[in-house]
């Protein structure tokens, strides 16, 4: 991210690009490779970047990403994206080393957001997972333009038959 923009500048125009990409687009693999790939070159602080599938009610398996090896698969019951699963609600943790039952993908990640893809009508389709090797990456401004993002993507798929 360019120093003379801000944060949320730099949001509204990744917003703006995949809004862009997206315009027609009905396959649910693509727009998650999209969003991963736009919102992983664009800020410095995204050292992975990607999705993981609500393929079950307790099972997320790793979707389309941008980064090292991410985890195959994590069940609801653990870690901070099986948390996001579980409540269908962000987790923004400043230091995963400091959540409970935090799982290590990455021995360099220390703080971690991930944001649920929720339909209307109440599916989960997926959690966006970003991980940063930078302690405390991710502050509100991350938060609420991430959440706007999977809002959106929860109402562009909701008829997605990904499971």
């Amino acid at each position: 991210m360019e120093t003379t923009t801000t944060k949320d500048e730099a949001y509204e125009d990744v917003q703006r690009r995949v809004a862009a990409l997206l315009d027609g687009e009905t396959d649910w693999t693509a727009a998650m490779a999209t969003v991963a790939c736009e919102l992983h070159h664009t800020f410095d602080d995204y050292h992975w970047t990607g999705f993981y599938r609500a393929v079950s009610d307790d099972l997320l398996i790793v979707g389309p990403y941008q980064g090292g090896h991410g985890c195959l698969r994590i069940p609801f019951d653990r870690g901070v994206c099986g948390a996001a699963a579980r409540t269908e609600e962000t987790q923004l943790v400043p230091d995963v080393e400091e959540f409970p039952d935090h799982i290590a993908c990455s021995s360099s990640t220390r703080s971690e957001v991930v944001v649920p893809v929720v339909t209307p009508a109440g599916e989960l389709l997926a959690v966006l997972d970003v991980d940063s090797d930078n302690l405390a990456a991710f502050d509100e401004t991350d938060q609420r333009h991430l959440e706007a993002l999977c809002d959106t993507l929860g109402r562009q798929f909701q008829d997605t038959e990904q499971r």
